[in-house]
């Protein structure tokens, strides 16, 4: 749907899946663009107040417009955002993802690891001002036991989410400053990671 693109371009967010479903549900997932300030509020996530800006000015658009729908429902992408379009790749390279690849590789079509972008051969020269191939990734998949890399392009991706991270820590009760060095040393202890 051009017209909900354009609008939400024009309100400086992006959007990351539009769906219609039974009953004349258009769903729109919007995301903020990373590094704009926005007036709703401070923060890279999606607030109840982007939705209900998004929402007032396409219903008015869509009304304009003569769109045939029922409900429209404006709503963050979550926490395990898919990722479609390479400037989605760019943004979160650095970060844990799923790919489900088209084809198998290995024997499996399901893959976790650290999202990067793919480095360039030597013999391939990049020209001076060129971007890199905005299609080549690879996935460093460390198992506990040894390292993988994993290349691949986007045309043989299926599916492709960010790994949702959930943070309890900051709603907790902080612990008296005497046992904090003890918790600190628990992680060390551990590798520091937490399942």
């Amino acid at each position: 749907m051009q017209a909900v693109e354009r609008t939400v371009a024009g309100l400086g967010y992006d959007v990351v899946e539009c769906e219609r479903t039974g009953g004349g549900l258009l769903r729109v997932y919007i995301d903020r663009r990373a590094g704009q300030d926005y007036d709703t509020g401070p923060g890279d996530f999606i607030l109840v107040e982007d939705c209900e800006k998004v929402t007032r000015q396409l219903q008015y658009v869509l009304e304009v417009e003569g769109c045939d729908y029922a409900r429209l429902e404006v709503s963050s992408p979550g926490l395990d955002r898919p990722l479609h379009k390479p400037a989605d790749y760019a943004r979160f390279a650095g970060e844990q993802v799923d790919i489900t690849l088209k084809l198998p590789f290995q024997g499996r079509k399901k893959w976790r690891g650290l999202l990067q972008a793919a480095e360039a051969p030597a013999d391939q020269a990049a020209e001076p001002g060129a971007a890199p191939d905005a299609q080549a990734w690879q996935l460093l998949i460390d198992d506990g036991k040894q390292q993988q890399v994993l290349g691949f392009t986007l045309d043989e991706v299926r599916e492709a989410r960010l790994v949702p991270v959930v943070d309890f820590k900051g709603r907790a009760r902080k612990a008296p400053a005497a046992a904090a060095p003890a918790a600190a040393d628990n992680e060390q202890d551990s590798g520091g990671h937490k399942e």
